[in-house]
């Protein structure tokens, strides 16, 4: 593995607590390949053999129900992975990983996955924290979907997006994530239309700012407000 691939791999949650000679140990497992925009990396209900780990780019999981609208289940972008249910249980994959831009990912089979997580405990370690992590967010957006007013789970959503993109600024917190209201809205249930309805309010109120780079800005009084 080349000393600029190591300095990748450093920022990945899984792999962080590794040393370089660690990841040097590991390299060999892992595959790298590019997908470009729009381009089906897992189809839901296949039998799926490897598990992703993004090094660039960004991929979002989606269901679609029975009479065609799809639901937004997650974003994943760099540092993050994807794929480790079906390897851990051994079912097909329970929803479509599409890239919604170019992207780079490592993949690594399901029986290195498992010599891995074997001789590597920390890995191991690093995989139920972020599992218990997932876990604790499918609740939180089952919460979401509980509220029937479109402001209160747009605005669940983004305190949910905070905890894991956030980062605070003297005036409040900052997303470091690219949504459009379109995603914005497969993820709570809602219209784009309304989407777009709700965030402009708050930004003539002040309480958000979208910055040039389209990430999101959450004033102080927007999160201290009751919802």
């Amino acid at each position: 593995m080349a000393k600029y691939e190591i300095e990748y791999f450093k920022k990945i949650q899984l792999f962080s607590s590794l040393t370089d000679e660690e990841l040097h140990q590991i390299s060999d497992k892992l595959i790298v390949k590019r997908f470009k925009k729009n381009e089906i990396i897992l189809q839901e209900e296949d039998t799926n053999e490897y598990m992703y780990i993004i090094l660039d780019g960004k991929v979002k999981v989606a269901q679609t129900t029975e009479d065609g609208k799809e639901i937004l289940l997650a974003m994943h972008d760099s540092g993050e992975f994807f794929g480790e249910m079906s390897l851990i249980d051994g079912k097909t994959s329970p929803a479509t990983v599409v890239a919604t831009e170019d992207s780079i990912a490592a993949i690594i089979s399901k029986k290195d996955f498992y010599s891995l997580i074997k001789a590597q405990g920390k890995v191991l370690d690093s995989l139920l924290l972020i599992l218990c992590s997932r876990h604790r967010e499918a609740w939180e957006k089952i919460q979401m979907l509980n509220y029937n007013n479109a402001s209160q789970r747009v605005k669940i959503l983004f305190l949910m997006l905070s905890d894991k993109y956030g980062e605070k600024t003297p005036e409040g917190v900052k997303l470091n994530i690219k949504l459009t209201h379109q995603e914005i809205a497969e993820m709570t249930g809602l219209t784009r239309e309304t989407v777009t309805r709700v965030i402009d309010k708050w930004q003539k109120d002040g309480g958000i700012n979208v910055l040039k780079n389209k990430f999101i800005h959450l004033n102080a009084t927007f999160l201290k407000e009751e919802f």
